[in-house]
């Protein structure tokens, strides 16, 4: 076992070489020392390596008296439902998967009762540290009690189905879903049979941890070009694309274009808005300028957040947010358990296009309002030392500054607007890396603040990753 799988959020390596077996009993020692838990739902996706990972991990923690659930193979929402709608019979759940990694890869996530994850900050070093302890974990006085559950998945279909409210009358349309192999293939075929009237074309339904036909990750745009070439063929509505785990869902349009993560965000708060007018949404803080305005245009409350679904997770708890959207396509749900459903957000575009009866595409270029660079990131020496240049050279011209995640600071020019931009730093919590994201009022203006960062970069030592 190797200190580096433990992730800010997660616990995810090499398996087999840097996360084994035994390593996976230990884990699961160290989590059920730590959370002091006694009752735990465990799922997994379909990697090689997922069922040895589960039986060690389900012996660790059964050794130190936890009651385990096991619900097998199962998406990351339907994992999180589990939990969510057992109204705590759970303290907390662990799934065995490494989401969107290639296949030589496994992990953990952990997961407590409230549905909020384990990570830096709530007991994820204090695993890590019972975890490479050299004194050995004696078993508990009385042993766990291991039982599974076959009916989370129905159980699943029937919410979703009962949240999505299927128009009266559906029209019959067309869709185009790849699930790239990944666990959203076992969740797909149940929603298809409950909605005869759409005519699905499936790429990649069949589960398989190779990941035989593409990377299962949707912020990889050359992971939807199957998907984008299928939309356009066959005359398709929309094409959507979920990462391995399915907890990420990618959208393209009928033209085969794919749609920022964020502009995803504003669009769906549109319907959001109207099942909860006023209510607070949440955006994260690479989001373009059209999110907030959006929300706040609708009567809704836009708060900005910072990147992470553990940060997110626990910001909406606390602020009583109703909808969340990341630009990495995480769309978040209140009525999830303020987790994602991608299967949800694509039902709910889909209710979306049926009712306003106009092109995707059209639809969602409405929000695209300003030139937005996507997000660039640079191998650095000192990712402190960046910002730090970063804050000092800009501080004097910039309207706001903002420290909620790394350094995020506006220019806004009240005698020329169009001169307008934004900028958002960030260090890696993994990698000496540095991410950089801006915007402007127009494409010209962009270019020249981008080149002009990347040069600071540069000048410091970085140099670009693509």
């Amino acid at each position: 076992m190797k200190a580096s799988i433990f992730k800010a959020y997660d616990i995810r390596g090499l398996s087999p070489g840097e996360l084994d077996a035994q390593d996976a009993k230990r884990i699961g020692q160290a989590i059920a020392k730590v959370l002091k838990i006694k009752h735990v739902v465990v799922g997994k996706d379909v990697r090689s390596t997922s069922d040895e990972l589960e039986r060690e991990l389900v012996e660790g923690l059964l050794s130190q008296g936890v009651s385990v659930t096991r619900i097998g193979l199962c998406s990351t929402p339907l994992f999180n439902f589990a939990i969510g709608s057992s109204k705590g019979t759970y303290d907390a759940g662990v799934m065995v998967t490494a989401s969107h990694n290639p296949p030589a890869y496994n992990g953990f996530k952990i997961t407590l009762g409230n549905n909020i994850p384990v990570g830096q900050g709530n007991g994820m070093e204090e695993i890590r540290g019972v975890a490479f302890s050299p004194q050995s974990i004696p078993p508990a006085d009385t042993r766990g009690e291991s039982r599974k559950d076959n009916t989370v998945l129905q159980r699943y279909i029937d919410y979703v189905l009962k949240e999505f409210d299927a128009p009266a009358e559906m029209p019959k349309t067309r869709i185009a879903v790849d699930a790239g192999n990944g666990m959203d293939g076992i969740v797909l075929p149940e929603i298809k049979k409950a909605l005869p009237n759409i005519d699905w074309l499936e790429l990649y339904w069949e589960p398989d941890g190779g990941f035989p036909n593409h990377e299962a990750n949707p912020l990889k745009t050359e992971t939807l070009s199957n998907l984008s070439t299928k939309v356009v063929q066959e005359n398709c509505l929309f094409g959507a694309a979920f990462d391995g785990d399915g907890d990420r869902v990618g959208f393209v349009d009928e033209k085969g274009e794919v749609v920022p993560g964020d502009i995803m965000t504003a669009l769906l708060a549109t319907e959001i808005l109207k099942k909860y007018p006023g209510a607070r949404i949440l955006y994260d803080l690479r989001s373009s300028w059209s999110v907030p305005e959006t929300i706040e245009k609708l009567g809704g409350i836009a708060e900005m957040s910072r990147v992470g679904h553990a940060f997110i997770k626990r910001s909406m708890k606390e602020t009583g947010a109703v909808f969340a959207g990341e630009v990495s396509m995480h769309l978040y749900f209140k009525n999830f358990w303020n987790c994602e459903s991608g299967d949800y957000a694509m039902l709910l575009l889909l209710k979306i296009l049926l009712k306003e009866q106009v092109p995707f595409s059209k639809l969602w270029k409405s929000f695209q309002l300003y030139s937005h660079s996507h997000e660039l990131n640079f191998s650095v020496p000192d990712a402190k030392s960046v910002l730090k240049t970063f804050a000092s050279t800009y501080k004097a011209q910039a309207t706001d500054i903002s420290h909620l995640d790394g350094i995020r600071m506006e220019f806004r020019d009240k005698k020329e607007p169009e001169q307008d931009w934004w900028f958002s730093l960030r260090a890696s919590n993994t990698e000496p890396l540095v991410r950089l994201n801006l915007e402007a009022k127009n494409d010209a203006r962009m270019n020249e603040k981008k080149a002009e960062l990347i040069k600071l970069i540069k000048s410091l030592g970085g140099t670009e990753k693509l």
